[in-house]
């Protein structure tokens, strides 16, 4: 359910503003992204599983906020990015 650490670091390789960049907000979108799409397969399979789906709400929550933080700090910004996710808004 969770990602690799491996593809955790291809995500900030492709979605860092700079070199050393870990903790923008486009890089946690990216990555709550995956994690959301990865849990959104788990309940494909085990559809009761009410605590994992719990967890789901939050990190879609999170994400939310994130995205409203971009959107309110760069309408431009926030375009792109979710452009880039596939994301509908």
């Amino acid at each position: 359910m969770s990602i690799t650490a491996e593809r955790k670091q291809e995500l900030v390789g492709e979605y860092a503003l700079n070199k050393s960049d870990t903790g923008s907000p486009e890089v946690q979108v990216a990555i709550l992204t995956e994690r959301i799409a990865n849990l959104t397969e788990h309940f494909k399979t085990h559809k009761k599983d009410n605590h994992s789906r719990r967890g789901l709400l939050k990190m879609v929550s999170r994400r939310r906020r994130l995205l409203d933080y971009v959107k309110k700090d760069d309408e431009k910004r926030y375009q792109e990015l979710i452009k880039r996710l596939g994301i509908r808004r």
